[in-house]
């Protein structure tokens, strides 16, 4: 058989539904066993997950739906006021994030595909405030506080990550469109960090600030596709999973400035096989202080500080869409020291990985009758 054919007998194998889970399973792990429960199922391809401060939670849908899973696991109708999304190829409605100050402000954050016109489409957020009344919810004086630019055509690498730092700003984790040299130009913000203020404004502090040949909201550059964010919980940094190309995943520590090398340095080589990098280190380029390959496709990150498993404390977390599993990641400081993949088993593709405020781990499955997963220890 033909490279090709391998491959796309591969994309159909990765596209198809995995079998329904209807009652709780256990899974076995290294050093403890998982109860697998279904809270929910029908949404589709659902993105990202933030829990609200009475336990409820959002949850996204890549066609454009915005629901709430309420605390007796039931989903809502689709919140009204959600913007428009370019709902092609991986584009769509993304990530969601609370404002820090949710309890008073009640505003959301939502990162999307935003379709642009015949340019095409752009990594965009919004932000809106969540009003709830007659037992219907919307999202009310809806703007779009960032765009990417430039807009390109094309369904791919879109990003997209949401993460408030500690000091209020917030962290969006951008695509490069399945492009390659734009993430080593610091005029556009493909293939960029963008650090923002949650008005959509420039951090005083941020790198390239004054630099009248950059975009002053990077934060760091040379990145492919980030679909994994979040900050470690004793440091406050941000940690990234990246996809690479064929093999050359990533997991980040970005920080202020720096270039992380795509396309000039990394582990991958291009979908036809050919070569990518010039290499895998370069001066002036970081390095991941871990790789993949072969490529597992992360999506969502997770540290867990939780008590339900006391075993995991400290560990991160991030899904993989190639194997159907989540894999978990002993740390010491920014060391790599291990790995253990989970689920495998169930064959879901697992876009993200959140800790519910109870300790649990909730897990969303890429899939168009998509399913959250909800893991306890098993008695």
């Amino acid at each position: 058989m033909k490279k090709s054919s391998v491959f796309s007998v591969a994309l159909l194998l990765l596209a198809a539904p995995a079998a329904a889970q209807t009652e709780p399973v256990v899974i076995k792990s290294e050093k403890i066993s998982i109860r697998v429960e279904v809270i929910a199922s029908g949404l589709q391809n659902p993105w990202g997950l933030v829990f609200l401060p009475d336990g409820r939670a959002l949850v996204t849908e890549r066609p454009g739906r915005l629901r709430i899973i309420g605390k007796d696991n039931k989903l809502s109708d689709p919140i009204g006021g959600v913007p428009e999304v370019a709902a092609v190829g991986q584009g769509g409605l993304l990530d969601v994030a609370l404002s820090p100050n949710f309890a008073k402000d009640n505003l959301v954050f939502l990162s999307f595909a935003e379709p642009r016109g015949a340019a095409g489409s752009s990594t965009s957020v919004a932000r809106g405030r969540l009003v709830e009344k007659d037992g219907k919810a919307a999202l009310e004086d809806v703007k779009i506080i960032f765009r990417q630019e430039p807009a390109r055509l094309g369904g791919f690498h879109f990003g997209s990550r949401l993460v408030f730092a500690r000091d209020g700003n917030l962290f969006v984790t951008t695509g490069e469109r399945n492009l390659k040299t734009p993430s080593q130009d610091l005029t556009n913000h493909i293939g960029k960090i963008i650090r923002i203020t949650p008005d959509g404004g420039v951090p005083k502090d941020n790198p390239f600030v004054n630099d009248k040949n950059a975009m002053p909201e990077i934060w760091s550059w040379g990145h492919r596709n980030v679909q994994g964010a979040v900050l470690h919980p004793v440091t406050g940094k941000l940690w990234l999973t990246e996809h690479g190309p064929r093999g050359g995943d990533e997991i980040n520590i970005p920080e202020a400035g720096k270039n992380y090398g795509w396309p000039v340095i990394g582990y991958g080589i291009d979908y036809s096989g050919s070569k990518i990098h010039e290499n895998t280190h370069k001066e002036g380029m970081e390095q991941p202080i871990h790789h993949w390959t072969p490529s597992i496709a992360p999506s969502g990150a997770m540290f867990y500080t939780g008590d339900l498993f006391p075993e995991w404390k400290g560990n991160l977390f991030t899904g993989s869409l190639v194997f159907t599993s989540v894999y978990r990641i002993e740390v010491n400081g920014e060391k790599f020291v291990k790995e253990e993949p989970l689920l495998e088993k169930l064959g879901d593709r697992i876009r993200d990985v959140r800790q519910a405020p109870d300790g649990a781990i909730w897990l969303l499955t890429d899939a168009r009758n998509g399913k959250v997963l909800r893991l306890t220890p098993a008695k």
